[in-house]
């Protein structure tokens, strides 16, 4: 199922699109990030090993969060091929690494278009809420935060209503 991300009122978002493919066999994730419009305006993220890298969220990212028993999880995946997880007890609480393989991620462009696919393995008490993000840089430093559902005055891809897709 492919669904629009939309960016915060207060994000601008420079004639772009995005939207997201995410599909759940058992434990794995399967997520196609699909940005349209100017892509060339974006700052994307020097090319990298596939590595656990702390911070990618402060650059061009695409985001996923996923409930579990007792908390969520948050797996951060970067067009460079880093990576982070982490799991959280409760709202923003608890913070620590997620223990798990790195994901596959494969980017590909046209004119017009970049892709993000990746499949991650999951947590065995991952649950059925999900939510679905991007954090998009532009050439000019402005931040777009783009979301499933934006239930704040501010970006907060941690917020309960912000696991708006229940996948099975």
């Amino acid at each position: 199922m492919r669904l629009p991300l939309i960016p915060h009122p207060t994000s601008p978002h420079g004639g772009l699109t995005l939207e997201v493919e995410a599909r759940r066999a058992g434990r794995v994730l399967s997520l196609e990030y699909v940005l349209a419009g100017p892509v060339e305006m974006v700052r994307w993220p020097q090319a990298a090993e596939r590595v656990r890298t702390d911070g990618l969220w402060q650059a061009t990212c695409f985001e996923a969060f996923v409930r579990t028993t007792g908390g969520y999880v948050e797996i951060n995946l970067s067009p460079s091929g880093a990576w982070a997880a982490y799991r959280f007890d409760g709202y923003r609480e608890g913070m620590r690494a997620l223990e798990m393989p790195a994901p596959f991620i494969v980017t590909r462009t046209a004119p017009g278009r970049f892709v993000l696919t990746a499949d991650v393995t999951l947590p065995e008490d991952a649950g059925e809420s999900v939510g679905l993000s991007a954090v998009i840089e532009g050439f000019d430093g402005t931040i777009a935060y783009w979301a499933l559902a934006h239930p704040s005055d501010k970006p907060d891809f941690h917020h309960p209503d912000s696991f708006a897709l229940d996948l099975i």
